[in-house]
This record gives C-alpha cells, sequence and structure tokens, in this order.
C-alpha cells in the first residue's frame, strides 16, 4: 500500500525542499491541510493520526507540542527541529554514523533530524574517536560556515534585501556565547568527553556549506599520518551511497596554488554539492608540521535538513533508501 506522510511546516524552506522531493514519488501519499486549518489542533491531530509518518518542520516548541497530538503507536515522526536530537527516547537519524543505525532508525516511530553543522562535524569526528585516533579526551575546534538560509526565514529575508552589489555582509562569524544549540548533539553522538568549541559564520550564499575540524596531530597518542586519517574514514564509509571520502590524488590537487586571473584561486567550495543529499569528507595535512584539516562538505538543506529528512523517512517505511534523492 502507498505510505500516507504529511509535512507539518511544509511552507518553510526546509519543509519546501521535503516536499519537492517527495512530490513525484509513487510509493507516497504527500497530504496537506487547508490553509485556514493549519493552526487548527483538531484538524493537525486527525491528519496526523492517520498518517504513516510526519515530518515536523517547526520550531522547537511548537515540534514539542506536535508531537503530544499523534496518540496512536503506528505513526512515525521524524522531526526536524533541535527539540530532540539529545532526547534518549528518540533515534538520532544519522544513518551513517555508526555500524547498525540504521536498523535503530527502521525500528523507531521517533527520529530526531540531525543539524546541519552536526552532520559535517559528527561525520568527521565520531569515527577517528571510534578508531581511538582521536582520544575522547581531545580538545576540539569546528570551524564552519554555512549558506544563509540556515538562518531562516528572518536571516533569508535580510540577504535578500541586501542589494546586489553590496559586500558588506560577505562573512559573518556568530555564536561568541559559546552556547550554539547544535554543541548538545556534536558532543553527544562524536563520542568526545568534551564539548567542542564551535565557530560558526554564514555567508552570503543561499545554501552549501563547510565543517572543518584542525588536528594538532603530534599531539595525539602514536602521532598519526593524514594518510592515517583518510584511510581510516575511507574504511569507515565504505559501501556509503551518500558520505563519501576524497582520495589522496583529489586532496592533493587542491593543496597545490594556483594563481589565476583573480588572483589566488585554490579553493574547496561550500555549494558544490547543493541539491543532494551527499557529503564528502577531505582530510588535509601536512607531514612535516604533523597537522591536519578535516573539512566536511555538504547542502544545509540537503544532508543537513531535507535530504536527510528523506533519507530517515525512506529508512523507516522499509523503502528504498535513495528513494527521492
Amino acid at each position: 500500500m502507498t505510505a500516507k506522510v504529511f509535512i507539518d511546516g511544509e511552507a518553510g524552506t526546509t519543509g519546501l525542499q521535503i516536499r519537492q522531493r517527495l512530490e513525484k514519488r509513487r510509493d507516497l501519499q504527500v497530504v496537506s491541510i487547508d490553509a485556514e486549518r493549519r493552526k487548527d489542533p483538531a484538524a493537525r491531530a486527525e491528519l496526523m493520526n492517520e498518517s504513516d509518518a510526519v515530518i515536523l518542520c517547526l520550531p522547537d516548541d511548537s515540534a514539542k507540542e506536535a508531537v503530544k497530538l499523534v496518540t496512536n503507536a503506528h505513526t512515525v515522526i521524524i522531526d526536524a527541529s533541535t527539540a530532540h536530537r539529545v532526547d534518549p527516547h528518540w533515534v538520532y537519524g544519522f544513518a551513517e554514523m555508526a555500524d547498525g543505525h540504521r536498523v535503530l532508525i527502521q525500528r523507531s516511530k521517533r527520529i530526531s533530524n540531525p543539524g546541519c553543522y552536526p552532520t559535517g562535524f559528527v561525520g568527521l569526528v565520531a569515527p577517528l574517536v571510534s578508531a581511538g585516533l582521536v582520544p575522547a579526551t581531545t580538545p576540539i575546534t569546528v570551524n564552519a560556515v554555512s549558506g544563509y538560509t540556515g538562518g531562516g526565514k528572518g536571516l533569508i529575508a535580510e540577504f535578500h534585501a541586501l542589494p546586489p552589489e553590496s559586500t558588506s555582509d560577505a562573512f559573518r562569524a556568530y555564536g561568541f556565547q559559546l552556547t550554539h544549540k547544535h554543541v548538545p548533539e556534536m558532543a553527544k553522538y562524536s563520542g568526545l568527553a568534551h564539548a567542542p568549541i564551535f565557530a560558526p559564520a554564514v555567508g552570503r550564499f543561499a545554501q552549501g556549506m563547510l565543517v572543518e575540524v584542525p588536528l594538532q596531530l603530534w599531539s595525539l597518542p602514536g602521532a598519526p599520518t593524514p594518510a592515517d586519517l583518510r584511510k581510516a574514514l575511507s574504511e569507515f564509509y565504505q559501501g556509503e551511497q551518500f558520505v563519501s571520502v576524497a582520495s589522496e590524488a583529489e586532496t592533493a590537487a587542491l593543496q597545490k596554488a594556483r594563481s589565476g586571473a583573480g588572483g589566488y584561486v585554490e579553493a574547496l567550495d561550500p555549494e558544490a554539492l547543493n541539491n543532494t543529499n551527499n557529503m564528502k569528507l577531505f582530510v588535509f595535512g601536512n607531514d612535516t608540521a604533523q597537522q591536519a584539516r578535516l573539512v566536511a562538505q555538504l547542502d544545509n538543506l540537503g544532508k543537513g535538513a531535507s535530504g536527510a529528512a528523506v533519507q530517515n523517512l525512506n529508512i523507516a517505511l522499509g523503502l528504498e533508501e535513495g528513494a527521492g534523492l
């Protein structure tokens, strides 16, 4: 039978992209609520309890209230907010983060979609901690830049209002109170004993993301090489459809400085994987200095939000994992 899916909050950025990924599917029926009834709890509850799966694209408090409207044991809830990401009663929806984790997602009726920044961070760090290359007690810093769609409607409107010729907001660092809402899930699912220092930023581009973790390899037990880290990540993600690790040759090509008419053009493009559910991991290193820069490249609205929600939906409903992606 065709599974029925309701997106609560489908008018938002994440909800719209989820719907775009689902609307041409023949194995799913996406149901919507009449616009005039969107704020009617009774109408929403009726639709939720009739659905096989509900995807919540709501603010945290609204997501918590929405969960209470589901009173049956059948409906799968996938929450794209921050509300349940470290809740022990919910399964964290990052299928690739550990062996057997897909099974947990498939068996669960409560799945918390990961944050965009944590997807890159956990994807880079958790396998290395698990392999013993990075001790759990290692002090870690994570630097990241995201497209402005990650900031919601307010920030999107602010950037859209800027004149095209303006360059005053090309890059904006934030999170200086060191209390970003993504830090708890970074700490919990990376395997680290202490929360990382998180230095986020937003760039003047709509979507796309780079998440970087610098490492002093000389400070780690056994002083692992960049090649050791790359090998560990490659083996961990071997055979994965959506997470890949850049080869030594590809990494070396990016490390070679090149000069063009516009100046220095060596770059890793945060927008390269836009509109996909892919994430690519890079290990840049200097053997002499015994230093490395780990970088995750992904779409903050793809693998970092809407794409991941669809992937989790497919797994939870027993459908082909890459359908619609």
